[in-house]
């Protein structure tokens, strides 16, 4: 079975130009904006995953969020490191958040993992992995893998919200899936970089990236200077008020094959986030065309310019979009 092509659309004008690697452009806007400047200071530390000053540095907490319509508005993800968007069955996406500079009271709503979450998540060490479970021979694999297990089936903090229907109104509190999880990996280097804006950009106003099933478009705001998210043609809020959105966007384009562990009766789309790949990255009004590499799942990811200088990231948190390459 092979994972349909995805669809990348850049601006709202009819003309198109060439950025690097064959990405197609329309440039609309005059110039990109700047990113906002990184906070003044020296910080004891600074997360590896934002590049923002933090306290210290936190446990990993990786939590697998619904994304399905009846999931939304979450709860949660304004206080995420890291939001990845993955493919899963049917042509739907699931999100994959990363929290360690900030825990919010109660994240969800808590879905089911998939096979190429322990792909994503071997990077971060000893993670806590927050789920509500997976098909009985992938929920052995996951129980297995190097994390802190806090699957729904055998930790506390876990509750259902019955103003939503089932199975998309399961929460949790954080603060009781850490108190389960003394042992996760405090964050270290992953190989995101963060810094000036690199040359090469090309400025958009937004970018679109569409699943079979299931679309996300990026749209630049200078006035809060970041990328705001729209989920299938509508805006991506959160229950804890505002916009979803990030200084950084990253498209990663790679492999996307099928799992070895069926879903319903069908083998769901796995995305590679291994090996090499091309892509862009969205930041300051933006687009650069980059190339990523991360031989060894245990390893970091290292991203590039087309010039091949590091592409570094704006401060702040950072959107990851896994689709199938072009």
């Amino acid at each position: 079975m092979s994972w349909p092509r995805r669809k990348i659309v850049i601006g709202a004008s009819a003309a198109a130009a060439a950025i690097g690697l064959a990405v197609a452009l329309v440039i609309v806007l005059p110039s990109g904006t700047p990113d906002k400047p990184a906070p003044a200071g020296s910080p004891a530390w600074v997360s590896p995953f934002t590049g923002e000053p933090v306290s210290a540095l936190g446990p990993v907490l990786a939590v697998k969020i619904d994304n399905l319509a009846p999931a939304r508005p979450q709860t949660g993800l304004t206080g995420s490191d890291i939001v990845y968007v993955l493919p899963v069955e049917g042509g739907l996406s699931r999100i994959l958040a990363v929290f360690s500079s900030h825990f919010p009271p109660v994240i969800g709503p808590v879905r089911s993992a998939r096979e190429d979450d322990l792909e994503l998540l071997a990077q971060f060490g000893r993670p806590a992995f927050a789920y509500s479970g997976a098909q009985p021979k992938l929920l052995r694999v996951v129980q297995k893998a190097r994390i802190v297990d806090l699957y729904d089936g055998r930790v506390g903090g876990y509750f259902r919200d019955l103003r939503r229907i089932a199975p998309h109104n399961l929460y949790a509190h954080t603060s009781q899936l850490l108190a389960e999880a003394p042992g996760a990996s405090t964050a270290h280097e992953i190989g995101f970089r963060f810094g000036p804006a690199p040359p090469g950009g090309h400025p958009v106003p937004s970018l679109s990236v569409s699943y079979p099933a299931a679309s996300f478009t990026f749209r630049w705001s200078a006035k809060d200077a970041r990328w705001l998210v729209w989920m299938d043609g509508a805006a991506a809020h959160a229950t804890e008020g505002g916009q979803l959105s990030a200084p950084t966007v990253v498209i990663q384009y790679t492999k996307v094959r099928t799992s070895r562990f069926l879903e319903a009766g069908t083998r769901p789309p796995y995305a590679e986030s291994t090996r090499t790949g091309t892509g862009v990255v969205l930041r300051g009004g933006q687009a650069y065309a980059i190339r990523w590499s991360r031989p060894d799942a245990n390893g970091a990811t290292t991203f590039t310019t087309a010039s091949g200088q590091p592409m570094t990231f704006a401060p702040g948190p950072v959107w990851v979009v896994l689709t199938a390459a072009r």
